[in-house]
């Protein structure tokens, strides 16, 4: 057992509570019953019921779905659209080519990401996909500063031009040798991104962005109870929770995996 295993082990066990319950809570929450008046736990509600008579478990397993695949995509895009404008940017050798695909991203950099939610939701009604997208372009600006300046760094060493000396293509020296040597910083870079986007998807539906406002979801269901959050607390505290565990665990895991053997034999191979 390695020293970075209990690590990992923290890190899983703390991914793995969410995931499984935005995976398969939907297939185990079965149909709803009838409402009940009671706060109280029992009569088949293990955790009570929240202010408007439903099930609070049932609404847990209805609720991660959306939350968990909107930020995951929304952080997927984000690179998709990220990565190839940094390398571009960093690897080519006309100035007004990187000066056009970088001083805008400085523009929005500017423009706090709720605000740019908040003012396109202000004019369109986005829905989960939607929302996706929104908080994905929101991130694109700081991934691309990210990528491009580890990119710049990277370009400037002497592998790299060796490689054009060869007469390697571009796609071979930005993917093959480039893009490989910063996966270090990445997925580094990925666990802060997707800490980012869970809040602003969580903060986003809290405002009622993207869901409805009585939906089963995690982030619908902390602002829909806060109000009695003293006499039904499991209402608030276990959404909340697992919305943080899914957020703290990412970010372990991908701390957990850039201290591996593997991970240092392979930093040490690009600065060659």
């Amino acid at each position: 057992m390695t020293r970075h295993a209990p690590r990992y082990a923290l890190a899983v066990g703390l991914i793995a509570v969410p995931l499984l319950l935005a995976a398969l809570g939907p297939l185990l929450a079965g149909p709803a019953g009838p409402r009940s008046v009671s706060f109280s736990s029992g009569a088949g509600h293990w955790l009570g019921v929240d202010f408007s008579g439903r099930d609070v478990w049932r609404q847990v397993l209805l609720g991660g779905r959306s939350v968990v695949l909107v930020a995951l995509s929304a952080t997927g895009l984000a690179y998709l659209v990220a990565v190839p404008l940094g390398l571009t940017a960093a690897l080519t050798r006309r100035t007004w080519l990187e000066e056009a695909l970088m001083r805008p991203l400085d523009v929005l950099i500017a423009v706090p990401s709720l605000l740019l939610v908040l003012l396109v939701a202000a004019t369109l009604t986005p829905g989960p996909a939607g929302l996706a997208v929104l908080v994905g372009m929101a991130a694109v600006p700081d991934v691309a500063r990210v990528v491009h300046a580890a990119a710049a760094e990277i370009s400037a060493r002497p592998a790299v031009e060796a490689l054009r000396m060869q007469g390697e293509s571009w796609w071979r020296t930005a993917l093959g040798y480039v893009a490989r040597s910063m996966r270090r910083t990445i997925a580094a870079d990925a666990g802060i991104r997707l800490t980012g986007a869970l809040y602003l998807v969580a903060t986003a539906a809290f405002l009622g962005i993207g869901v409805e406002p009585d939906a089963a979801d995690w982030a619908v269901m902390v602002d829909r109870n806060r109000t009695g959050l003293f006499l039904q607390p499991w209402a608030v505290v276990v959404p909340a929770l697992l919305i943080a565990a899914l957020s703290m665990g990412a970010n372990l895991l991908f701390d957990a995996a850039l201290h591996t053997p593997a991970a240092k034999a392979a930093r040490k191979g690009g600065r060659r």
